[in-house]
């Protein structure tokens, strides 16, 4: 056991990443979810950063956080339902606080980070993608 945990070898990168798709998409759903919960109470607040107009950025932030938190949690079509979170807080780092401090940052710059590990680590073996992908290879 002592030699497994100073290994550089990871334990289990499979479990690792099941953990980090659960965690960082159940954040998303739980910010996107309250987003939704409280639609004509944030969306006066919002501000249009990216010039579609308030409502549809507003939406398309609920569909990053929410819609694409879910399926980044099940891991289904992992890549692709993170880019929009990607751009989002992309948005959010470089555009909506650029003029903030590091600290006023620090959450959206982590996600940032996050939702590339995300995208180049994928779904994993425990995943919908996973079960999805072995029956087409099976059919083919």
């Amino acid at each position: 056991m002592k030699n497994k945990i100073l290994s550089i070898q990871p334990l289990h990168a499979d479990l690792g990443i099941l953990l980090l798709r659960l965690v960082f998409g159940g954040l998303f759903i739980y910010i996107g979810y309250g987003k939704i919960e409280h639609y004509h109470q944030y969306l006066p607040m919002f501000k249009d950063y990216i010039g579609l107009g308030v409502k549809t950025s507003y939406n398309l932030v609920i569909f990053a956080e929410f819609f694409c938190g879910i399926l980044v949690s099940i891991g289904l079509l992992t890549r692709l339902a993170v880019i929009p979170v990607l751009i989002a807080m992309i948005v959010v780092v470089f555009i909506a606080l650029k003029d903030k401090g590091f600290n006023d940052k620090q959450l959206a710059f982590l996600f940032l980070i996050l939702s590339l590990v995300i995208f180049v680590l994928g779904s994993g073996k425990y995943s919908a993608d996973a079960l999805l992908f072995k029956r087409r290879d099976k059919i083919s």
